[in-house]
């Protein structure tokens, strides 16, 4: 091999090692929503890092719209690199907020989770069609010190209408578990949509009584997702029944 051939293997070898490096992996941020906590990504977590990816499950404050996507944008902040922004159930709501001077997040995931849109509320959403039963499965709500009330699901309801399809014993934890969220942030309006500016992506089970599918299928369309999985009969809590379901989709919008 002469002098210049070696020269332009090496090169060859330099340039394409440049490339393989610029190809970095998102990572994935997953939100929580209400009467969850972080540990309710852990099926998918599981599946994420397997693949080569780093997770992050933020502890969602579950206090209002504004201070929750605040508390996320600056986790978002502090990443280095593309970001994948996924929510569950209210923490859609939370990172349709959250993206404002973070343009490394690339990509949004909703997980049987709310896409409103500017001035609507989840509980405007959960209302907007029929099939949603969670006001009659919450337990009495909890007063707190500054006039406003807790909403929790009630221990005894909390299997079958949050997690159906997850098995008795470990939805009897989840529920006792459960991280409340105030009647506030519930109602409160939401702000200009990120779903309009990046591309979205929706999974949902045909079986969730918190957010009626007929909603979830309205705001997928209104968002123009990209890619809509609808999961046979599975709960809210898709993410735990279904993780593999959900992994996929998460790293179908990361690629």
């Amino acid at each position: 091999m002469s002098k210049f051939a070696a020269i332009a293997v090496i090169a060859s070898a330099l340039l394409s090692g440049t490339a393989g490096a610029q190809t970095v992996k998102p990572t994935i941020v997953l939100v929580h929503g209400a009467f969850a906590d972080s540990s309710s990504w852990n099926g998918v977590i599981t599946i994420l890092q397997k693949d080569g990816y780093k997770t992050i499950a933020v502890a969602n404050p579950l206090r209002s719209v504004a201070t929750d996507a605040r508390d996320v944008s600056d986790v978002l902040a502090s990443i280095k690199g593309p970001v994948v922004l996924v929510g569950h159930s209210y923490g859609g709501q939370v990172i349709t907020n959250a993206t404002k001077g973070n343009a490394n997040v690339k990509s949004l995931v909703y997980v049987a989770a709310f896409a409103p849109d500017e001035g609507e509320s989840a509980a405007d959403l959960a209302g907007k069609f029929p099939g949603g039963t969670l006001g009659e499965a919450l337990a009495p709500p909890v007063k707190l010190a500054d006039g406003g009330v807790d909403l929790y699901i009630d221990q005894a309801k909390f299997h079958d209408q949050f997690a159906h399809d997850v098995p008795v014993a470990q939805a009897a934890l989840m529920a006792a578990g459960q991280r409340p969220i105030t009647e506030a942030a519930l109602t409160e309006k939401s702000g200009e949509p990120a779903w309009k500016a990046l591309p979205s992506y929706f999974v949902y089970g045909d079986g969730d009584k918190n957010i009626p599918p007929k909603a979830s299928a309205f705001m997928a369309y209104r968002a123009s997702s990209k890619d809509t999985v609808v999961v046979q009969g599975a709960s809210h809590v898709v993410m735990v029944s279904k993780p593999e379901a959900v992994a996929e989709l998460i790293e179908e919008a990361s690629r």
